[in-house]
């Protein structure tokens, strides 16, 4: 690895945020006190600080010399409703919340980078630092943009980071296409006739309706799908009933389908549509399908070639040749920087955040970021403003 000195220099100081977001995990659009944090450090570096978007969205301002030229470098901060089992000193003060993705490793990155960058970035240009809330399932990228993100820092590109666990530290792996894929909800409520289940025949048991949906959902990836496309459908959740000796009045099935193309999305929603109906029509039951009932999907991750290209450089300026993986297997986790790629071409990088032995797995109560990375991560963003903005 070829890390400058002075970015090693700040390990001490991102190490310190990492841990105070850690112990202290924010979820969706409540991420005040991390905002604060990350505000009250890029105006002690001297950048310019917007904050408000998303309703605690953080945007620093960084320009340098006269290039029209600029570039977006983001970040996620939010934390999951999952219960830590970590039992070391900084572990979540938070009852029922932790970052257990690394979001607040991914925030200390991006602000260590900026620091430095305000004190010692050589280059020519504009770099906009987004601290997005709200990522995990809760759109905060879309709300973001819909609220005038790149209408009031209209940056050219736009470049995000994800750690992955049982991925080398000190590598990184990006491919141009399709990185993380789609993702969407579905929630299907049947409604019927109660009745007492001593009498199933005097009512419809949407009981038996949702068990068949269940099995017939999984046909769809099985036999509906082009075998060579990649797709999954899962059965998340099943509510129905309240007592031993009652037949419901209606029953809810939820979950969630993902895929790399958009013409699999559609077909994925319009099987599920149609199995449905015939479903309900079979067992006299009638069916309400929602389709991200609380928020928008998640479209694909797709990186763009030249930003790909950046990417690759910056990583392997860092990292070297033989740690760039330039063409990992696409992830079926999904990713809501995937709407800015929409808006900007742009490039999505996972950083290896070591081994996961313990459960230190994403979205594992057990879970940490690990820290030895932070330089690289930041080193990795300085490598590419400097290559992409030169002087």
């Amino acid at each position: 690895m070829k890390i400058d000195p002075e970015i090693a220099a700040l390990h001490d100081d991102m190490r310190r945020w990492r841990r105070q977001i850690h112990q202290y995990p924010e979820t969706a659009f409540e991420e005040t006190a991390t905002a604060r944090l990350i505000a009250d450090q890029l105006r002690q570096a001297g950048i310019e600080v917007h904050q408000g978007l998303a309703q605690t969205g953080v945007v620093g301002v960084l320009r340098r010399g006269n290039s029209a030229n600029s570039l977006a470098l983001r970040a996620d901060m939010d934390a999951l409703f999952i219960q830590e089992q970590n039992q070391f000193e900084y572990a979540s003060r938070h009852h029922g919340k932790m970052h257990a993705c690394g979001h607040d490793g991914h925030a200390a990155m991006l602000l260590g980078a900026a620091c430095f960058l305000a004190s010692r970035g050589r280059f020519n240009g504009t770099v906009y630092f987004i601290f997005q809330p709200a990522e995990e399932g809760r759109a905060g990228a879309h709300q973001m943009i819909s609220e005038g993100l790149f209408e009031q820092f209209p940056a050219q590109r736009i470049f995000g980071m994800h750690n992955f666990p049982d991925f080398p530290a000190g590598h990184f792996a990006v491919r141009t296409g399709p990185m993380m894929a789609s993702f969407d909800c579905f929630e299907i409520t049947f409604s019927g006739q109660a009745a007492h289940a001593a009498m199933p025949h005097l009512g419809s048991d949407v009981l038996v309706a949702a068990a068949h949906l269940v099995t017939q959902l999984q046909t769809i990836v099985s036999r509906r799908i082009d075998p060579v496309e990649p797709a999954v459908l899962s059965v998340t959740q099943i509510h129905g009933g309240s007592t031993w000796n009652a037949l419901p009045a209606s029953a809810v099935v939820r979950g969630t389908f993902r895929c790399f193309k958009d013409s699999v999305r559609a077909q994925l929603e319009d099987n599920i549509n149609h199995l449905t109906r015939s479903v309900a029509h079979s067992f006299n039951v009638q069916a309400d399908i929602r389709f991200n009932p609380e928020n928008p999907g998640y479209p694909v991750t797709v990186n763009s070639p030249d930003e790909t290209a950046s990417a690759i450089r910056a990583a392997i300026a860092v990292a070297g040749d033989g740690c760039v993986d330039t063409d990992p297997m696409p992830s079926m986790g999904a990713e809501d920087f995937a709407f800015m790629l929409q808006q900007k071409p742009g490039c999505y990088l996972w950083i290896g955040n070591g081994s996961s032995d313990g459960d230190c797995l994403l979205h594992n109560p057990n879970y940490d970021f690990n820290d030895e990375i932070l330089p690289l991560g930041a080193a990795y963003w300085i490598s590419l403003v400097e290559s992409e903005l030169p002087e």
